[in-house]
């Protein structure tokens, strides 16, 4: 797997989204290697990282455990994560299986195709997509991608940055995101199925989501209300590419939870000792319900 290092320090790991690879998150290591050692590394299937032919060589539970292979190989005990998509995902899910690798998560534009109305859609569509990008590659939709509902402000906000975007989506392996389509995307389990097992997440985390993000909106609502030491940041006027839309808002949420976690002030009065407040949280948790009035767009933040 190809990865990149930059700074010293405690370390971050960046898990990158579905239609970008390492250089998406070139804002926040240029940022954050002055303080941090940031890790960012290309997922199974992104070139240069190996491109597996075998579809059984991709899953949702392998990307989850390629976080752990990393940190083993780079001999990094405990980090920070920053996952955006299908990486906040990722992050999420490594938060459950291995808490005691991970000190804090930062989950950006997570949620597309969680929410039970959503998810029928979402497997014919995502099925749909890995045979086009085995069949027919990625050149004739790359584009098309790229002015979905829900990454069409990138292009308004930064038409540079949006050409530098659909750029690197070009250069991304067809077989790579057909298997990974197929396999991470459309099998992996709904975060709302999940929401039992996230009320026992103790690990800090701060999700982020942009408010014109729709498919992704009502799902950090609940992850919100399901993680008990979690905090929500919802940013205006903005899509699924959170961190390079507004990439100096975006760093600066992030430097300020990682600020709190570090200093022993994230959510003061959350404390995993205080188990009368733990199962407050936790039976607010399992009665909070969630409305949501906003029409669903099919494409909407179908690439996470």
């Amino acid at each position: 797997m190809y990865f990149e290092e930059r700074g010293e320090g405690y370390p971050i790991i960046f898990v990158h989204e579905f239609a970008s690879d390492v250089r998406g998150w070139a804002p926040q290591l240029q940022h954050f290697s002055r303080d941090y050692r940031c890790i960012a590394y290309n997922a199974r299937g992104y070139l240069p990282s190996d491109v597996p032919e075998d579809a059984a060589c991709y899953s949702w539970e392998l990307a989850v455990d390629d976080i752990a292979a990393v940190m083993r190989s780079l001999s990094i005990e405990r980090a920070h994560l920053v996952g955006l998509s299908m990486g906040g995902y990722a992050a999420l899910q490594f938060g459950l299986r291995y808490p005691e690798k991970v000190s804090a998560i930062f989950a950006a534009a997570v949620g597309s195709g969680s929410h039970p109305s959503q998810r029928d859609a979402w497997v014919r569509e995502t099925c749909f997509l890995a045979r086009i990008f085995s069949d027919r590659g990625i050149e004739g939709i790359a584009e098309k991608i790229a002015r979905g509902p829900a990454r069409v402000q990138l292009k308004n906000k930064d038409p540079k940055s949006w050409q530098e975007f659909v750029a690197r989506l070009l250069e991304l392996s067809p077989r790579g995101l057909s298997h990974t389509m197929a396999r991470c995307q459309a099998l992996r389990p709904s975060l709302h199925d999940l929401r039992d097992q996230l009320s026992e997440m103790t690990t800090p985390v701060l999700l982020a989501v942009g408010d014109e993000d729709v498919a992704c909106l009502e799902t950090n609502l609940m992850l919100k209300s399901a993680l008990p030491n979690a905090g929500l940041w919802i940013c205006p006027n903005t899509g699924h590419g959170i961190n390079l839309e507004e990439p100096a808002a975006f760093n600066a949420q992030l430097e300020k939870f990682l600020a709190a976690v570090e200093r022993g002030s994230w959510r003061r009065f959350y404390s995993r000792t205080e188990p009368h407040a733990v199962l407050q949280l936790q039976r607010r948790a399992s009665t909070a319900k969630v409305f949501s009035h906003v029409n669903q767009e099919r494409a909407d933040g179908i690439l996470s």
